[in-house]
């Protein structure tokens, strides 16, 4: 196991030479910029990624044991959570007034829906198990609905983007970059996007035996994920460039996600955070969406853990 001397990780341990990092297909910009390789390298740490359609199959592919960290949403882990997968919080993302302007519940522009209280009894697909699971269970219940008042149909947003787009798909639950591609394309009407409904927001997730082993590496994850949202926030064309260049996207498509991206930061394990998440798990159960109640503590490290690896300053 390396120790302070080499790890740069103060007394944590870290016991892997590899650290397998999951991304979704939309996109990382962690992996787009090598920071993690650059940091890990001199430690004579490889860093490995694997591509995961969406947050549940990335969630799938932690239970199997095929990765070890990944970023996902706020649902994902808790449908992980209720199938006995053993993972831990990692860190999570902080929000802001933007923040959910990416997300939207849509239909096609000849579509006779003109507004989203009209969605009752209507098909709605998006990925079950997903951010977007979240998304449209707070937004029918802002409009006094519940998930059992529409029609669930579920399918990775990448598969769903072809359909929807020859109009095949009456409401698809979507975000960037497929929303901008739509959205260029003049094949998009959005009925709400997801502005105003609280969510904790996304976290990194790891494998439980991998995060007791490897602390010192979760301490390094995390400070380079907060020194890459600060650098990312005042470097917007630089990212818009490594879209671009890394997820093939068009200038015009990737113009379009830049106005609607937020570089927030990230935001630590706190007691106010880990509260946010368990309202998000009971809602699901209340609304019979999974089948048990859960307690996000069992999904957690020691607190002393969190804060000896999570920066001051994001542990709000």
């Amino acid at each position: 196991m390396l120790n302070s001397a080499t790890s740069g990780s103060s007394s944590l341990g870290i016991k892997s030479k590899v650290l397998r990092m999951g991304y979704q297909s939309a996109g990382d910009l962690v992996r787009n910029r090598q920071v993690l390789e650059k940091r890990l390298e001199p430690l004579g740490i490889k860093v490995e990624w694997a591509q995961f359609v969406q947050g549940p199959q990335l969630m799938e592919g932690m239970a199997a044991k095929r990765v070890d960290v990944g970023s996902v949403g706020e649902t994902p882990p808790i449908f992980a959570q209720v199938a006995g997968s053993e993972l831990v919080y990692v860190v999570g993302t902080q929000r802001n007034k933007r923040t959910g302007t990416s997300s939207v519940i849509a239909v096609p522009p000849e579509s006779p829906l003109k507004k989203f209280e009209e969605i009752k009894g209507q098909e709605v697909y998006f990925q079950k198990g997903s951010a977007s699971h979240y998304f449209i269970l707070r937004a029918l219940q802002s409009i006094g609905l519940t998930i059992r008042d529409i029609k669930i149909k579920s399918i990775p947003t990448i598969e769903a983007r072809a359909a929807f787009l020859e109009g095949k798909i009456p409401v698809w639950m979507t975000g960037d970059p497929h929303y901008a591609i739509a959205e260029k394309m003049g094949r998009i009407r959005v009925l709400r996007d997801s502005v105003g409904l609280d969510s904790p927001g996304g976290y990194y997730i790891a494998d439980r035996k991998f995060a007791e082993e490897n602390p010192g590496l979760l301490k390094i994850l995390i400070e380079e994920l907060h020194a890459l949202d600060k650098w990312a926030d005042g470097h917007r064309d630089e990212v818009k460039k490594l879209m671009i260049t890394q997820q093939k996207l068009d200038e015009d498509v990737a113009t379009r996600v830049m106005s609607r991206r937020t570089f927030v930061g990230r935001r630590g394990l706190s007691p106010a955070l880990i509260a946010e998440q368990q309202r998000v798990a009971d809602l699901f159960f209340e609304q019979g969406v999974i089948p048990k109640k859960i307690n996000i503590q069992d999904a957690l490290l020691p607190p002393d853990l969190y804060a000896a690896i999570t920066p001051a300053e994001i542990m709000v």
